[in-house]
């Protein structure tokens, strides 16, 4: 695998903004760092760090970050996806930092990253990074409120802002899932006649079964003598290894792991039965699904935890080989087969929408009921991170309009801000409202929605005029996603951004155009007055509209804001019906 060398700063700092406090370098006061050398008691039997044991040190770091800032003890709710996209050899060295990136009531969310580090090199390269949810608890084991997070860098910012985005996301798994299983795309079940043709070519699952039971002594135990998390997630990550080897009979590499979730507490002195077994396997990975129960003496069984992890076994070229196929004992091992599907069109599309860098977004992401949380994650974090961006130029102001210009990376992006009077709760919901966009804006010919997705989130067909005399009316697709703030402090956020619908196809009567990122961030100035800022990063389909402005030949910018101004205006009589109760 191609390693990517990195300077010590931006491997350890993760570039954020420095800011001076006299003489003094900023620092997050929950930030929380760990190193440690790679011994050969830490490796496997390829002498690379067992990913178990690097689960543990992950957690420790986030568990002392998280009750640096609750100044009491965390117990660990859940850790997200994990993708590996280095292994850490013995006698290298392990970098783990951790801060609290938000606190909502009783739980906060904690980033880590995971670097490495070559001594005799002096090379450095990212391994993964991760997000843990944390639940503080009082000495009695009661819930506690905790005091928010005061973000003071641009990303202390924006991780705060993304924290309640990503918080959306975890709680809505569990109906993406439901909604992919009840599609018949993803319903399968071998017949008679398969499964007597696939019995000498595939492996049954049943061979891939390992129960394992573990006996939680002292040593195993964390500060507050509960089951240590990141312990746990080192077991299940063993048995894990286990089953995927008996598939294959080779070694093999994780890759990714599905969120663990803690569902109740594990003591000294219980015994915790490990248990997992391969899902189904794809053409070069395969899914173990692990779980761990625990109990004591003649009590039931308590579920403990479960995950998902996602296996490769690497060639001698160090590339994935293929993998055969299972075959899923009847009733239970069907549905986990076909769960096992429904998980991986999940984590294409988080890997596909999410993890890439923005500039490496596709326009055309098809938009359906199971990618639309992402999507929508996507959305509001790029607006974000378009807001976030520094160096932005002055280009024209007229009447307190300014239109702000910023190149970065071969891309033109703008912003048009301005105040009005008008409270920033009834600007949010005149502007999210994109039916009405045609009454101000002369760029909006008609605005038809054609998906109510949810509260928050809906879909367009736009029509604009065409750039030149003559030439066809343009039109877009848009996924629209509000979001009034969680806290004071925070803006209300319309981002808009381009998808793809089977119902609404381009055709001849128009020129399909696409967006890649725009919207508005309203900030509350005072109880009557807010300030609007308008982004769009541009694309070919968009510029034409901008360029003249941008080159100071017309200030067609000025006016379109005027008529938004008096737009807000003439509608702000109607009190605002938004809660800004925090998330």
């Amino acid at each position: 695998m191609k390693i990517i060398i990195d300077s010590r700063s931006q491997v350890e700092r993760g570039d954020p903004d420095v800011v001076m406090e006299g003489c003094r370098v900023y620092r997050n006061p929950t930030e929380v760092k760990m190193s440690q050398i790679v011994l050969p008691c830490h490796a496997n039997h390829r002498k690379e760090l067992s990913v178990g044991q690097l689960l543990k040190w992950m957690d420790c770091t986030a568990c002392l970050s998280a009750e640096r800032h609750a100044a009491c003890s965390c117990v660990t709710a859940s850790m997200d996806d994990i993708h590996f996209e280095h292994t850490i050899g013995v006698g290298q060295v392990v970098n783990i930092i951790a801060n609290v990136n938000r606190a909502f009531n009783s739980s906060m969310e904690v980033g880590i990253e995971v670097s490495c580090e070559d001594l005799y090199s002096d090379q450095h390269w990212k391994v993964c990074h991760a997000f843990a949810t944390f639940v503080a608890r009082s000495t009695g084991g009661n819930k506690i409120s905790l005091k928010p997070l005061v973000p003071r860098t641009d990303k202390e910012q924006l991780e705060h802002s993304m924290a309640a985005e990503r918080r959306r996301m975890r709680l809505l798994h569990v109906d993406i899932m439901k909604d992919l299983l009840s599609n018949k795309t993803f319903q399968w079940s071998p017949s008679e006649g398969e499964c007597e043709g696939q019995n000498e070519a595939s492996v049954p699952t049943e061979k891939t079964r390992v129960e394992s039971v573990e006996l939680v002594l002292p040593p195993h135990a964390n500060h507050q003598v509960n089951t240590f998390g990141g312990q746990i997630m080192a077991w299940m990550e063993n048995v894990a290894t286990i089953a995927a080897s008996r598939l294959c009979n080779a070694h093999p590499t994780l890759r990714t792991i599905d969120m663990f979730h803690f569902r109740g507490p594990s003591q000294v002195g219980d015994r915790l039965i490990l248990k997992a077994i391969v899902n189904n396997t794809f053409k070069n990975s395969m899914e173990v699904g692990v779980c761990a129960e625990a109990y004591q003496g003649e009590e039931s069984r308590r579920h403990i935890n479960s995950a998902f992890m996602m296996f490769e076994v690497l060639d001698e070229d160090g590339r994935p080989r293929p993998l055969p196929k299972i075959l899923p004992e009847p009733l239970d091992g069907g549905r986990r087969y076909q769960e096992a599907i429904a998980r991986k069109k999940i984590r294409l599309d988080r890997k596909y929408i999410i993890s890439c860098k923005q500039t490496e977004v596709p326009l055309s992401v098809p938009w359906d009921q199971s990618n639309q949380v992402y999507l929508s994650y996507n959305n509001v974090f790029a607006l974000k991170m378009l807001a976030g961006r520094k160096k932005w130029t002055l280009s024209s102001e007229k009447n307190r309009v300014r239109l702000f210009t910023l190149e970065e990376n071969r891309t033109l992006s703008f912003r048009i801000e301005c105040e009005v009077n008008v409270p920033a709760a009834r600007a949010f919901l005149l502007l999210s409202d994109l039916c009405r966009r045609p009454e101000w804006d002369k760029l909006y010919e008609k605005c038809e929605l054609i998906v109510q997705v949810n509260e928050d989130d809906m879909i367009y067909h736009v029509l604009t005029p065409s750039v030149s005399e003559g030439g066809k009316v343009q039109d877009f697709i848009l996924l629209a996603s509000r979001r009034p703030p969680c806290n004071s402090g925070d803006p209300f956020v319309i981002a808009l951004r381009s998808v793809t619908l089977p119902t609404h196809p381009p055709t001849e009567d128009f020129n399909r155009v696409e967006m890649l990122c725009a919207g508005f961030i309203i900030y509350e100035v005072s109880e009557s007055v807010s300030k609007l800022s308008y982004y769009n990063q541009t694309n070919p389909g968009v510029l034409p509209y901008i360029s003249t402005d941008i080159a100071g030949l017309s200030s067609s910018f000025f006016y379109n804001f005027r008529s938004c101004n008096q737009y807000l205006l003439e509608n702000s009589a109607r009190p605002p019906a938004l809660s800004n109760t925090e998330i």
